[in-house]
C-alpha cells in the first residue's frame, strides 16, 4: 500500500510543486464534505490516541489530516526509549486538547510504513498535516523539547492550512465522528489574488505567479502564504527550461564557482533533495569570499524560505552557516 497525497520531504513538497497551496485547498474541500455531510459533534479524549496500521493508514492519517495535525509514533515493544517517549506524546495529545491527534504505529507490525517513511532508528516521531508529511524528531527528546516542537506544528497547521483542532468534550463516547471545530471563515481580501498565483503555477506561468505572489505582498508585505508561494514560483521559474546534466556537470567541475553551486543548489531543492542543497551552498560559502560568498548566503536564505522556518532542516542549516561564516 503506497499513502497517496503524501509529501516525504516535509510540508513543502517541490517535487509535487505548489503542495502547500493544493493541500490547504484540499484540506479545505474536505472539510465543506464533511460539513454538507453533517459532522458527528464532539470527540472524547479518548480519540485523541490511535493505533494505526497499514490498512487503516489512509483514512486514519491521511484523511484526518485534513481536519487535524496527525502527529506519528513510529515504535516497537523491544524499544526502550519508546517506553519513555509514547506515554509523554499520550499525555501531551490528551493536554493539548483536540490541536493533534496521536496515532501510535507499532513497526514490528507495519514494515512496509517503516520503509515508506524512511526511518533507519526509533522511536522516530512525524507530522501528517493535509496530506502532507513532516519529520519532527528521532529518539526520546526531552518534553520540553517536545512541546516546542508540537507548538510549531499547532501553528504551521493553522498558519497554512487553517486546522484549528477537534473540539474535545470530556463526557463524549468513543469513537464519535471527528468533526472539526474551525466556522466557516469568509473569504479574505488577497484570496483572489492567491488563488490566481495557483492558476498560473497549474499551467506552468511561474512569472504570472511570481507576479501575483508580489501584488500580494505590496499590500501586505507580512502575508505568510504569499511569501512562501513567492519563495516557490521564484525557485522554479529559475530552473525552468535548465538542464539538469548540464548544470550538474558545471557544478562537479568547478567547485568554487558560485553561480554553478547556486543552479546546482536549486535543482537538488526541487528534486525534494533538502539536505543537498543545504549543504551545497553552506560548503560553497566556505570556499568563497567577498560578492561570490555574499550571493551564495542570500540564495541560501532564500532556500530557506521556500522550505519553511520551521522545518528542521533549516535550523540545523541556519547553525552550520552561521559556523561558515564566522
Amino acid at each position: 500500500m503506497q499513502p497517496r497525497n503524501m509529501s516525504m520531504s516535509g510540508v513543502v513538497d517541490l517535487a509535487a510543486v505548489k503542495a502547500a497551496q493544493e493541500a490547504k485547498s484540499k484540506a479545505e474541500q474536505a472539510r465543506a464534505e464533511a460539513a454538507r455531510q453533517g459532522g458527528g459533534g464532539a470527540v472524547s479524549p479518548a480519540d485523541l490516541v490511535i493505533d494505526v496500521d497499514e490498512a487503516g493508514f489512509e483514512s486514519e492519517v491521511l484523511q484526518r489530516s485534513t481536519e487535524v495535525p496527525v502527529v506519528i509514533d513510529f515504535w516497537a515493544e523491544w524499544c526502550q526509549p519508546c517506553k519513555q517517549l509514547s506515554p509523554v506524546l499520550e499525555r501531551l495529545a490528551v493536554e493539548y486538547n483536540g490541536k493533534f491527534v496521536l496515532a501510535k504505529i507499532d513497526v514490528d507490525a507495519n514494515q512496509m510504513l517503516m520503509q515508506q517513511f524512511g526511518i533507519q532508528g526509533i522511536p522516530a516521531v512525524f507530522a501528517v498535516v493535509a496530506g502532507q508529511a513532516l519529520p519532527l524528531f528521532q529518539g526520546a527528546a526531552p518534553e520540553q523539547q517536545i512541546r516546542a516542537t508540537l507548538d510549531q506544528l499547532v501553528q504551521v497547521a493553522e498558519e497554512r492550512f487553517g486546522l484549528t483542532g477537534l473540539v474535545v468534550d470530556p463526557d463524549a463516547e468513543s469513537g464519535a465522528p471527528v468533526e472539526a471545530a474551525a466556522p466557516q471563515i469568509p473569504a479574505g481580501p488577497y484570496d483572489h489574488l492567491l488563488e490566481a498565483a495557483v492558476r498560473a503555477l497549474d499551467a506552468g506561468d511561474f512569472g504570472g505567479a511570481v507576479q501575483a505572489y508580489k501584488n500580494v505582498l505590496s499590500d501586505d508585505p507580512g502575508n505568510t502564504e504569499a511569501k512562501l508561494g513567492l519563495a516557490q514560483a521564484e525557485l522554479l521559474q529559475r530552473v525552468q527550461g535548465a538542464d539538469p546534466q548540464d548544470v550538474r556537470k558545471a557544478a562537479a567541475e568547478n567547485p568554487g564557482d558560485a553561480r554553478a553551486q547556486i543552479a546546482a543548489a536549486d535543482l537538488d531543492l526541487v528534486g525534494g533533495h533538502v539536505e543537498d542543497a543545504f549543504g551545497r551552498l553552506i560548503d560553497t560559502v566556505r570556499r568563497t569570499a567577498g560578492d561570490d560568498r555574499d550571493a551564495v548566503r542570500l540564495r541560501l536564505l532564500e532556500l530557506f524560505e521556500v522550505v519553511g522556518g520551521d522545518d528542521p532542516r533549516v535550523a540545523a542549516a541556519r547553525r552550520s552557516l552561521a559556523r561558515a561564516l564566522f
